[in-house]
């Protein structure tokens, strides 16, 4: 797959910025601005690249006959967003446990325009005591990367100024769905 995707990249013009550091061995990966369909094979493409192995949040809903396969395949973690208080301690748990995990998880939970993201994957850093690893798509610059490691303060409020601030200078593939929170 790391062939496929540099070939992947290659093809459509993107570059790849950053990496997670050695010593982080495990994290979140905040996974934002999230507009589209096409930020699943870029984002995986770019991990692939990176030899990174990541586990990734994916609604129930996708995993149907042969797409279940492929998904599990590729790192998902299926969840019932219907109980999202569960679903925070299940994936802390799962980091506690591992020696090495990367949850790649997109804030706003889904691809259209929210007013406010979703709180589940600070609490799971915290509960977890993992950081926050902030890697973004930037359609304008076409280039797909990892961010700054970000470890939670517990002031929420205080920390998603930062992250919001953070992702303000990214350009999603569809703007007008994406609500600067910055």
């Amino acid at each position: 797959m790391h062939l496929i995707a540099k070939l992947y990249f290659w093809l459509a013009g993107w570059k790849t910025i950053g990496t997670i550091p050695p010593e982080i061995k495990k994290a979140i990966i905040v996974a934002a601005p999230h507009t589209s369909n096409m930020d699943f094979p870029l984002a995986r493409a770019f991990f692939y690249i990176k030899k990174i192995q990541v586990r990734y949040v994916i609604k129930k809903e996708w995993m149907k006959l042969f797409l279940k396969d492929f998904f599990m395949s590729t790192g998902a973690l299926p969840v019932d967003r219907a109980n999202a208080a569960r679903m925070v301690e299940h994936m802390a748990d799962l980091l506690k446990e591992a020696e090495r995990m990367y949850i790649l998880i997109s804030p706003e939970g889904t691809r259209s325009s929210v007013k406010k993201w979703k709180s589940g994957f600070y609490r799971t850093a915290v509960l977890a005591e993992v950081p926050l690893i902030l890697a973004y798509l930037d359609y304008g610059k076409k280039e797909a990367g990892i961010g700054p490691v970000f470890h939670p303060t517990g002031d929420y409020e205080d920390d998603m100024k930062y992250i919001h601030n953070y992702y303000s200078r990214v350009i999603p593939r569809n703007p007008e769905q994406y609500e600067n929170l910055a």
